[in-house]
């Protein structure tokens, strides 16, 4: 007879599963992805090390899983922000506005999951996380492009360049220190979003008033402590 896993077994499992992926993400987020060790994420996520091993079977895949974890949760983030704007403009500004809170309401994570070195390669999964949200920043610009609202461009291009002016912005080296503020992180958050659309050709007045209506958004100003 073939063995089949109840419904409450898979439960268990996945349970099980997010519980360990849960406590690797409070570990980063805490001491950075260095921080992310087998035996400590099994003491955090309550379970017995081989138990991790049992659904990761390296530090590489934990990590790896990790990442796109978080990138899927973000991805899922800028899709809800976007999808509930009135019009193509207002939803690149909430996509844009949503990557910038998301990175600096945890900047440590955001770094270990862009660039911070690892001594496992993680490589695969950290491209693969980029290129999902390059491609949603590009599908909003185009969008935008397609209904009269911006100039025609490259809109991946566009994208690639946005994306990477905003994470060198809000978590690279050359970030300021002290955006942990909720005023100045809300005045980052602003000025990174009036950057992004002037980019693509929006015009600065417009730009302004884009920028405005993200920053009332209930969502944006829990986000940024406002």
């Amino acid at each position: 007879m073939v063995y089949r896993r109840t419904h409450q077994v898979v439960k268990r499992l996945a349970a099980r599963r997010s519980a360990i992926l849960a406590a690797a993400r409070e570990t980063a987020a805490e001491g950075g992805m260095a921080a992310v060790q087998i035996a400590p994420v099994a003491v955090r996520a309550n379970v017995a090390a081989g138990t991790v091993y049992r659904y990761f079977p390296s530090k590489a895949e934990l990590i790896s899983e990790l990442i796109a974890e978080v990138s899927r949760d973000e991805l899922a983030a800028i899709r809800r922000a976007a999808d509930a704007a009135p019009g193509p403009s207002s939803a690149l500004a909430a996509a844009v506005t949503t990557v910038a809170v998301h990175t600096l309401s945890q900047r440590r994570l955001a770094w270990g999951i862009l660039a911070e070195p690892v001594d496992v390669d993680v490589s695969a999964s950290r491209l693969a996380s980029r290129r999902e949200i390059a491609g949603e920043m590009a599908a909003r610009i185009d969008a935008a492009v397609r209904a009269g609202h911006l100039p025609a461009q490259d809109t991946a291009l566009a994208a690639t360049a946005l994306l990477g002016a905003l994470h060198e912005a809000l978590v690279g080296p050359l970030a300021p220190d002290n955006l942990d503020d909720p005023v100045k992180m809300r005045d980052a958050v602003q000025t990174v979003t009036l950057l992004a659309l002037r980019a693509v050709g929006v015009m600065d007045a417009r730009a302004r008033g884009l920028v405005v209506q993200q920053t009332l958004l209930p969502t944006t100003k829990a986000l940024v402590g406002a």
